[in-house]
């Protein structure tokens, strides 16, 4: 199992705390994570292939991998209360992961939800 992980600045803090509290599970998957939420999940503990930072290229490498079919969730936390000068990298990435039907959680309850189905679908 692949799973992306970004976040944007505001968010990077919730994130570390979301893969912590679900450190169990997410240790037996690859997780990629945009350049500088990777550094943070790095520090974390846990193993991530870093990739470029999300303003420099990272959200379209994700969205590539998503249209390759090289990643089976998106966890993306996003800060809706902020500008971010990439938008249009997030726009095409959440497009995708609805063209090819991968499931894209843009905050922790949904995000959790998408593990707590991962982790029934393993039982």
């Amino acid at each position: 199992m692949n799973i992306a992980l970004i976040s944007h600045d505001g968010k990077k803090a919730e994130m570390v705390a979301f893969i912590l509290q679900h450190k169990a599970l997410l240790k037996e998957t690859t997780l990629f994570a945009t350049g500088t939420t990777g550094g943070h999940i790095e520090k974390a503990g846990f193993l991530v292939t870093k990739l470029l930072s999300g303003p420099k290229g990272g959200d379209a490498q994700i969205a590539a991998m998503v249209a390759t079919q090289q990643i089976n969730i998106v966890i993306f936390f996003r800060d809706p209360m902020d500008k971010h000068p990439h938008e249009p990298d997030v726009q095409m990435l959440m497009r995708l992961c609805d063209v090819h039907n991968i499931p894209l959680a843009t905050n922790p309850a949904t995000a959790q939800l998408i593990l707590k189905g991962m982790q029934q679908a393993k039982e």
